[in-house]
């Protein structure tokens, strides 16, 4: 097996006209990514409606979630972590305009 240590905020684009999604580690049962946003959120109207638990933690810059049932705001800085349970309808409101929004993405699938 090779070992390649790489850094989680290496290779992110000067420009981002939409967010990166990029998969950093994939198993039957679990799915690690990283997210970069600069300014992009969910489109108006849409909800992400997931089959998996999702753990989200933000390593860098700022963003709000928002769950759909009672309108709960998550404003989330570096640091930050949030479970998102299964079939929890939510969205990106904001994620800073300025500023790369460095997410680390854990999805955890049920066998």
């Amino acid at each position: 097996m090779n070992t390649v240590i790489t850094n989680i905020f290496n290779n992110i684009p000067e420009q981002l006209p939409e967010e990166l999604f990029e998969c950093l580690f994939k198993r039957e049962n679990i799915q690690i990514e990283r997210i970069v946003s600069k300014g992009q959120s969910t489109p108006t109207g849409q909800w992400y409606d997931q089959e998996q638990d999702e753990w989200v933690l933000l390593l860098q810059g700022q963003a709000i979630i928002v769950y759909e049932t009672g309108n709960q705001a998550f404003e989330l800085k570096a640091g930050d972590y949030l479970l998102i349970p299964a079939h929890t309808r939510h969205r990106v409101e904001w994620t800073h305009p300025d500023l790369n929004t460095v997410w680390l993405a854990v999805h955890l699938h049920c066998l």
